[in-house]
């Protein structure tokens, strides 16, 4: 019963953090193999393709002069910071209606375990920042948002231009490059646990691998 006891993970661990994302340690032991499920696996995915996209899209249009092209790299980068948001709160909901992730491997040490809740703190907040500093800086600057081109958002901020230029064009920008930091680091540390631990945390998340289970 001792053993039993000490290979359940801590929970005092969780207590700051919202219960729903919590891991699911506190299921029962029968769900403990269980992968992510398919929405999860859906939104997951989807939403890294988009960041992916408006990424590229945006390294790809600093520098280019103006332009139909650029015009139109601007609308889609706008479209895709959008759509992430829009997905993003969908995830959250989701998460708060009663579906945490599967439990955490057993035996990954302590500071694993904060830096993966760490991260995913980081990437909830940073999915908001993002598309939101950019959505208030094309506000601020006069410029709308008019989503795929026929829903006309509202402006996030009042227009001012200097705001804009002064704050929330460099505030963008850093936290743009702190969530590509952050992706990298979770592919790096997802590929560590998949080819270096074997401790199957990538395949829950990998919509091709066979699963046992599929909640």
């Amino acid at each position: 019963m001792a053993a039993a006891r000490t290979s359940r993970p801590p929970l005092d661990r969780q207590r700051s953090l919202p219960p729903f994302m919590h891991d699911a340690s506190r299921l029962p032991a029968a769900a403990a193999g269980s992968a992510y499920g398919v929405v999860a696996i859906v939104l997951h995915w989807l939403v890294a393709a988009l960041i992916a996209a408006a990424f590229v899209i945006g390294l790809s249009m600093i520098d280019l002069p103006f332009s139909p092209q650029r015009f139109r790299f601007f609308n889609w980068h706008k479209w895709l910071g959008i759509a992430v948001l829009a997905l993003s709160a969908a995830r959250l909901l989701w998460r708060a209606s009663g579906h945490p992730p599967p439990p955490i491997p057993a035996g990954m040490p302590a500071w694993q375990v904060t830096a993966f809740r760490v991260t995913h703190v980081a990437f909830y907040g940073l999915f908001f920042v993002v598309p939101l500093t950019g959505w208030a800086y094309t506000s601020a600057v006069g410029v709308p948002v008019v989503f795929l081109g026929w829903l006309p958002l509202p402006d996030f901020v009042p227009r001012d231009k200097a705001l804009g230029d002064e704050l929330l064009k460099p505030a963008h920008a850093l936290a743009s490059y702190l969530l590509g930091a952050i992706v990298l680091l979770h592919i790096a540390a997802a590929l560590k646990h998949h080819y270096l631990a074997h401790d199957g945390l990538l395949v829950r998340m990998w919509p091709w691998w066979p699963s046992r289970r599929r909640a």
